[in-house]
């Protein structure tokens, strides 16, 4: 992994490094794999991924999407990037046997990484806590080979109302954007053929919910049925 040393973090990427390390040592890093198992492998389909193409995770938490995209691109390489080093160590202690992927420390504004160096890109449900998301586009854009495609899933967006009850229990700033913004957002920083789908999640949801964001299993099939937004850009080649 690679350290922090000489790298100047914005005050944001320190809170967010400080409140997903108490989610690592948590365990809630690993959760999210349950969570968004299905919506993630919707994308992974949709990203039509080559043996030998390179990826970048970005907010890879654990690697467990990381690890999914290696099985598929074996001759290619992932590289996961996070701001919370707790989370990238628990990720490079669970893909050993993955040689196809490595993790380095990294914001969404500064992606350790040289220009043109990926001809794919996914990041799953970490864009809303990036505090520029323009300068994140951008610095995605940076990096991605010309003709590069990218793929932002999140959960949390204006058109889902259910999903914007996060916004005040989360401890860090998120933005919570509707579709349409997300669309104007990319055109502007200079990515075409933009576009932005609706994922439902299909996992099983239990009769009888017991959790503290929906008032009722309807409820959480509701906004499963919303579904995620799946944003899709490509870098001019």
């Amino acid at each position: 992994m690679a350290t922090q040393d000489n790298v100047i973090q914005t005050q944001a990427d320190q809170k967010l490094q400080a409140e997903f390390n108490e989610w690592a040592a948590a365990g809630r890093g690993d959760d999210m794999e349950d969570h968004h198992s299905d919506i993630t492998n919707q994308t992974i389909e949709l990203m039509d991924i080559q043996s030998g193409d390179r990826i970048l995770d970005l907010g890879c938490g654990t690697g467990w999407a990381s690890r999914r995209l290696a099985a598929i691109a074996n001759r290619g390489e992932v590289v996961g990037v996070d701001v919370a080093d707790e989370m990238l160590r628990r990720a490079a202690n669970a893909s050993s046997s993955f040689p196809n992927v490595r993790y380095v420390w990294g914001s969404a504004e500064n992606i350790p990484a040289p220009d043109s160096s990926f001809e794919k890109v996914l990041s799953v449900e970490s864009f809303y806590y990036y505090a520029d998301q323009g300068k994140a586009l951008d610095e995605l854009r940076r990096v991605m080979a010309p003709g590069a495609r990218l793929f932002i899933l999140i959960n949390l967006y204006r058109d889902n109302h259910y999903s914007l009850r996060w916004v005040s229990e989360l401890k860090v700033a998120v933005h919570a954007l509707s579709e349409a913004e997300y669309l104007a957002l990319l055109t502007k920083h200079g990515f075409e053929n933009v576009e932005a789908r609706r994922i439902p999640d299909r996992s099983p949801t239990p009769e009888v919910y017991s959790g503290k964001w929906f008032r009722n299993a309807d409820e959480l099939r509701d906004f499963k049925r919303i579904g995620a937004l799946l944003l899709l850009a490509s870098k001019p080649k």
